[in-house]
């Protein structure tokens, strides 16, 4: 009992991290399986979350890397400006900033927010995603990917090697639940040994 628990425990790290499967064992060994159950579904809507993300980054990145949109003039935008580049109102642009989707300098004397040309690019994929029905939050995290990799193009070099992290864990999940089925198996006397 206590080598299938081990098992499972192990396998579930690899889907799940270490906080998830100790959530799910814990819940497991003191025999709530809809804590446990719940603790799994949990991870599953994480990774589908993370996909999502993924799929996003790569429809907006081929977006903004196939077709270029002019850069604004050498002077940055005004909050009215990109707004009426957008086509949005400047309270949805602010709201955006609230959100840490934007992050505009200020100008040091009028606190006038300024817009430079990666502020422009930002705002660009936030209105894209936007129009495709993502949340605030799941845009701050997409928009802090390019900003994390210095714009668009090198970010399609590492898209890949996410996606097969992406697998990988979903593989390890799919692994790990087998081996939570033995473990609760066991645990009910239902196990092949116990049924010998």
């Amino acid at each position: 009992m206590h080598a299938a628990a081990l098992r499972a425990y192990l396998a579930l790290v690899a889907g799940h991290g270490y906080a998830g499967a100790g959530e799910i064992m814990r819940a497991a060994v003191r025999g709530d399986l809809d804590a446990a159950l719940r603790a799994v579904d949990s991870g599953h809507v994480q990774l589908v979350r993370d996909r999502e993300t993924l799929d996003a980054v790569e429809a907006t990145i081929g977006v903004l890397t196939a077709a270029p949109a002019p850069r604004p003039p050498g002077r940055p935008l005004t909050v009215g400006d990109l707004a009426h580049r957008l086509g949005v109102t400047p309270a949805t642009l602010r709201k955006w900033e609230r959100a840490g989707v934007l992050s505009p300098a200020r100008d040091r004397t009028s606190r006038q927010r300024l817009y430079g040309p990666d502020d422009v690019r930002d705002a660009e994929l936030a209105h894209l995603l936007r129009r495709g029905g993502y949340l605030l939050d799941h845009i701050a995290t997409v928009i802090r990917q390019v900003r994390a990799a210095d714009g668009p193009e090198p970010l399609v070099a590492s898209l890949h090697a996410w996606r097969q992290r992406l697998a990988a864990r979903g593989h390890a999940m799919l692994v790990a639940a087998g081996h939570l089925a033995d473990y609760l198996a066991a645990t009910n006397g239902d196990s092949p040994a116990a049924r010998r």
